[in-house]
């Protein structure tokens, strides 16, 4: 469905540019840009500030995580010292501890990478969608009739508005306090 969808959207711009670049000279005042999405998000102060945000969010669970990983280490290099002296019922005991121990981490740890990658996606989806209303805030202030995202194949330095479009986000960022 998404191939569908995009392959429409392909066909569509094409008709579109093609009716634009078509019009009596008079009307050819057409003004195009071109916005490289994936450096916008790599560079907007939000991205820094969203993954900042959940580098602090899910640091007591990682610490969590990190301090059960290192019991069951420190645990397994005890067993594996005392092994030798121990009876076979207290080996028995000990394995079962390790195996129960090596469980919860993998757990805690799979719970933690799964709620992560979760809020990631959800911020990154806040984010695209913050920086497509500046991209549309920005085309409509500067006059621009159409700008185009993912799927340019070529984009001169003419039509490339990226890092004046990424000023105007870091300047609405600065203005809505560092957060959004």
């Amino acid at each position: 469905m998404s191939f569908v969808k995009n392959q429409m959207s392909k066909v569509i711009l094409g008709i579109a540019l093609l009716g634009a670049f078509s019009l009596p000279a008079a009307a050819q005042e057409l003004r195009v840009g071109v916005v490289n999405i994936q450096a916008l998000m790599e560079q907007a102060p939000q991205t820094k500030a969203a993954m900042d945000a959940l580098q602090e969010e899910f640091a007591p669970r990682q610490r969590e995580f990190v301090a059960k990983q290192k019991e069951f280490e420190d645990l397994q290099a005890k067993a594996q010292k005392d092994f030798a002296v121990m009876g076979e019922t207290e080996r028995d005991n000990a394995e079962r501890e390790l195996r129960e121990l090596q469980r919860e981490v993998t757990r805690l740890q799979n719970e933690f990478r799964e709620d992560l990658n979760l809020r990631q996606n959800e911020e990154l989806g806040k984010l695209q969608r913050t920086l497509l209303k500046d991209i549309q805030d920005y085309a409509q202030a500067e006059g621009y009739d159409l700008i185009v995202g993912d799927g340019v194949l070529y984009a001169s330095s003419a039509v490339n508005i990226t890092t004046n479009v990424l000023q105007a986000v870091e300047a609405n960022f600065q203005a809505a306090g560092g957060s959004r």
